[in-house]
C-alpha cells in the first residue's frame, strides 16, 4: 500500500498558507495606494501646481498598483494550485479508505469524503477565502486612519468593532442550521444513490413514487434548514452592508467639519474616508461569504477526521509469490455491536492445488468466511494464513495478484471489457486472452460489436447477468493466480455457461491452482477434494468430498439443488445475501 501521511500533508498546506499570508500583506498595504496618493494630489500637487511631482507620484502610484496586481494574481494561483494538490494528495487515499472501510461495515458505503474534499478545493480558489484572509488586515486600515485624525480613527475603529459583533452573531445564529443542512444533504444524497443502484425492483414493483416520497419528506428537512441558514445570514449581512456605507458617509462627513475647522485638508478628508470603506469591506464581505465558508470549514474537518484514520504504509517487506497452501486457525468472525459473531472456531486446511467446496443453508456465514480467506475482512479472533502468511496483514497491493475472487454480486465496472479483465491495469493481450479462454467467455466477447475493446457502461449494464458473471470470472482467474475463491459461480448461468465454470475449475486444478468454492448446485462440487459444511457459523463437517456429501446430502425437489440434511434441516442451499 502506498504510504500516507496525513500529517505531513497538512504541515506542507499550513506552510502554503503561510506564504499567502504574506502575499496578503504585502497586497493590503498596496492597497494603501489609492487614498495616499489621493491625500499627495490634493496636499501636494494642487497647492505646489507642480507637475513634476505630479508625474512622479504618479509613477510610483502605477508601480505600485502594477506590484499590486501580480500579488492578487499570484496569490489567486497559489490557491487554486492548493486546493489542485490537495485533491490530489487526498483524493486517491479517500477512494481507497472508501473502499476499504466499505468492507468492513455492514452499512452502506460511502463517497462522501470526496465530495467534501471537492467542496473544500473550490473553496479554495473561491473570492470567500481572500475575504477572510483579508479581514485580520483590518486594523492596519484603522491605524492608519488614526494617524489622519483621531476622530476618524475612533469612527472607523466603532463601525469595525460593530461589524465584528455581526460576524459573531452570524456565526453563532447559522452554527446550528447549517451543521443540520449539512447532515441531511449527506443522508439525501446518498438515499438517492441508493435508489438509483435499484432502479430496477423498485421501478418493476411500483415502488418509485414510495420512494420519492420518502426521500422529499427527508429533503424538506435539507431546504428547512438551509432557508433558515439563509435567511439569517441575509439579513445580516445586508445590515453589516447598510452599516458599512453609514460609517463610510460618517467619516465623510466628520472629515468636511474638519476640514471647516482647518483641522485636516481636503485630501485626508477624501482619504480617511476611503481608507475607511477598505478596511470594513474585508469584515462584510466575510458576512456575506460566511455561509460558504462554513460548510466548506464543516467539509474540510470531516475530511479531516476520515483522513486521519487512513494508516500509512506498514513499510513490511514484500514476500515471495505464495504457492496457494491455505490455513484456517480457530478464525470468529462478529460485526462490531452485533450480540453474536456470524463464524465461531472454524479451522480447516487446504493443501496448494486442491479444490475446497463449501455448501451450509442460508445466512450460515459462507460469504463472510469467502471474504475472510482473501483479506476483505479481519477476523475478530484468529487467522486465515496463505503459505503461513497471515492475508490480514498481508500488503493488499502485493497480495492482490495472486488471489481471484468472484463475489456472488457481480459488478464490472464503466470501461471496455479488456480493462475490466484486466483489474484496469497495463492489459497483457496474451494474459487477457487467456484469462477469457479459461473462464470459457473467449467467443461471446468476439461476438460483441467491438470484441475486447466494447464499451459495458456503468455496472456492465451492456451485458447480460450471466455474460457480467463470466467477465467477472475472467477477471479473477486473470494472471494466473494461486488462491480462487468462487462465492455461487454458476448462479446467473444457463448450463452451457456452468459447464464453462466447471472446465475453468479443473484447469486450475490442473495448474495446482487452490480454488475454494461455494455452491448450491451438486455439479460444480464433482472436482471438489473436500467438502466444508457450515451451520449457523459453525463448522459441522469437513473432510473428503464423498464422504461429506453422502453424509450430509438427503432427497431433494429435482432442482438440482443440494439439501443439507440434520437434525434440524436447513432450506435449500442458496444465495445467502450476507453482507
Amino acid at each position: 500500500m502506498k504510504s500516507f501521511d496525513f500529517s505531513k500533508i497538512v504541515w506542507a498546506g499550513r506552510r502554503v498558507l503561510l506564504a499567502v499570508g504574506l502575499f496578503s500583506l504585502g497586497v493590503n498595504v498596496l492597497m494603501l495606494t489609492a487614498p495616499l496618493y489621493m491625500l499627495q494630489i490634493y496636499d501636494r500637487v494642487l497647492t505646489s501646481r507642480s507637475e513634476e511631482t505630479l508625474i512622479y507620484l504618479t509613477l510610483i502610484a502605477v508601480i505600485a498598483l502594477i506590484t499590486l496586481g501580480v500579488l492578487e494574481g499570484v496569490r489567486s494561483q497559489i490557491m487554486v494550485r492548493l486546493g489542485v494538490w490537495l485533491d490530489r494528495q487526498l483524493g486517491g487515499p479517500l477512494l481507497g479508505d472508501s473502499i476499504v472501510s466499505a468492507l468492513g461495515r455492514s452499512g452502506e458505503p460511502s463517497v462522501q469524503g470526496l465530495r467534501d474534499l471537492s467542496t473544500f478545493r473550490v473553496f479554495l480558489s473561491s473570492h470567500a477565502i481572500f475575504a477572510i484572509m483579508d479581514a485580520p488586515w483590518t486594523p492596519i486600515f484603522i491605524a492608519v486612519v488614526f494617524l489622519l485624525h483621531p476622530t476618524l480613527g475612533w469612527i472607523a475603529l466603532a463601525g469595525a468593532l460593530v461589524l465584528l459583533t455581526l460576524a459573531v452573531v452570524n456565526e453563532v445564529a447559522t452554527r446550528g442550521p447549517l451543521r443540520r443542512s449539512g447532515e441531511a444533504l449527506i443522508h439525501a444524497t446518498e438515499d438517492a444513490a441508493a435508489a438509483t443502484r435499484n432502479a430496477d425492483a423498485l421501478h418493476a414493483m411500483g415502488m418509485v413514487p414510495a420512494v420519492v416520497a420518502r426521500w422529499d419528506r427527508r429533503n424538506s428537512d435539507l431546504l428547512a434548514a438551509q432557508e433558515q441558514a439563509t435567511l439569517r445570514s441575509g439579513r445580516i449581512a445586508a445590515l453589516a452592508k447598510f452599516l458599512r456605507l453609514v460609517l463610510q458617509i460618517a467619516v465623510l462627513g466628520m472629515g468636511a467639519k474638519l476640514v471647516l475647522l482647518n483641522e485636516i485638508s481636503a485630501g485626508t478628508m477624501i482619504a480617511a474616508s476611503i481608507l475607511a470603506a477598505r478596511a470594513l469591506a474585508p469584515v462584510d464581505m466575510a458576512i456575506g461569504s460566511w455561509k460558504t465558508a462554513v460548510s466548506s470549514w464543516q467539509a474540510w474537518r470531516r475530511v479531516r477526521m476520515r483522513a486521519r484514520e487512513i494508516p500509512a504504509g506498514n513499510g513490511a517487506m514484500p514476500l515471495p509469490a505464495p504457492e496457494g497452501a491455505l490455513r484456517v486457525e480457530k478464525l470468529m468472525f462478529g460485526w462490531p455491536g452485533a450480540k453474536e459473531p456470524l463464524l465461531r472456531n472454524v479451522e480447516f486446511a487446504l493443501e496448494s492445488g486442491q479444490i475446497l467446496g463449501i455448501i451450509g443453508p442460508t445466512a450460515a456465514g459462507k460469504t463472510t468466511l469467502a471474504r475472510l480467506m482473501i483479506g476483505n475482512l479481519t477476523p475478530t479472533v484468529g487467522h486465515v494464513r496463505l503459505d503461513g502468511a497471515d492475508v490480514a496483514e498481508w500488503d493488499p497491493d502485493d497480495l492482490g495478484p495472486y488471489l481471484g475472487y468472484l463475489p456472488q454480486d457481480v459488478e464490472l465496472l464503466s470501461g471496455t471489457v479488456r480493462e475490466n479483465i484486466s483489474r484496469l491495469q497495463e492489459a497483457d493481450p496474451d494474459k487477457v486472452v487467456a484469462a477469457a479462454r479459461l473462464s470459457g467467455v473467449h467467443e461471446l466477447i468476439l461476438a460483441l460489436p467491438e470484441g475486447y475493446e466494447t464499451e459495458i457502461g456503468p455496472s456492465g449494464a451492456v451485458l447480460s447477468g450471466g455474460q457480467r458473471q463470466r467477465v467477472a470470472l475472467a477477471r479473477a482467474l486473470y494472471g494466473g493466480p494461486k488462491l480462487v475463491v468462487l462465492d455461487e459461480p454458476s448462479s446467473s448461468l444457463d448450463q452451457e455457461g456452468e459447464a464453462a465454470v466447471m472446465g475453468a475449475v479443473a484447469q486450475l486444478k490442473a495448474n495446482g491452482t487452490t480454488v475454494v468454492i461455494i455452491a448450491h448446485r451438486p455439479n460444480i462440487l464433482r472436482l471438489a477434494d473436500r467438502v466444508l459444511v457450515l451451520r449457523n457459523g459453525v463448522v459441522e463437517k469437513f473432510g473428503p468430498r464423498d464422504e461429506i456429501l453422502s453424509a450430509v446430502a438427503r432427497p431433494d425437489t429435482g432442482d438440482n439443488h443440494i439439501v443439507v440434511a440434520g437434525p434440524n434441516p436447513g432450506p435449500r442451499i442458496d444465495d445467502e445475501g450476507e453482507a
